[in-house]
């Protein structure tokens, strides 16, 4: 492409150019696969994050309780900020940009372990079916689950079983649908 050509596509053209060619061209599909899917996955992880947070500052502030943490569904809420009270300060900002950050980061990694996984699979096996998919849904939920701050033997089995499952019922009901 010429230099005359690059200054004058605009944004919508660079934007209508990822979805034909990717985010990225590091030389080795494996490793476009990868960041592809790490940078897709975390900028919905922190989507996810800063919303969910914005959705219960909304709630405390409309029931009046801002010091109590509704529960939604009958269900307490886990993982909620301490120091994110709805108020505008610093601490409430700094705590709402490690939380986004540290979701950001998991969604992120998952993404990119199961894309490069399935992917590698592939690759070696010659085929894609619902064995590449089971395998790199254990693996990639073994470690989500050895990123939690207290994981033991059972829970990175569980969480193990259930991406597996997970991602074989994705795999599975893609041709159906």
């Amino acid at each position: 492409m010429s230099s005359t050509n690059l200054e004058t596509r605009s944004l919508l053209d660079e934007l209508s150019s990822f979805e034909k060619g990717g985010f990225f061209d590091l030389g080795y599909p494996l490793l476009n696969r990868i960041a592809e899917s790490f940078v897709k996955a975390a900028g919905i992880g922190a989507i996810q994050a800063v919303s969910r947070e914005a959705y219960f500052v909304a709630l405390e502030s409309a029931s009046g309780n801002a010091g109590i943490h509704p529960e939604v569904g009958g269900a307490k809420k886990h993982g909620r900020l301490p120091g994110l009270r709805g108020e505008t300060n610093r601490n409430s900002v700094e705590a709402l940009v490690k939380s986004t950050g540290k979701e950001s980061l998991q969604w992120g990694l998952a993404a990119g372990m199961y894309s490069g996984l399935t992917y590698g699979l592939k690759e070696a096996r010659g085929i894609h079916d619902w064995k590449n998919s089971a395998l790199a849904g254990a693996i990639t939920g073994a470690a989500l689950a050895l990123t939690s701050e207290d994981h033991s033997h059972e829970q990175v089995v569980q969480c193990a079983i259930t991406g597996a499952a997970i991602s074989t019922a994705a795999n599975l009901l893609t041709g159906i649908f």
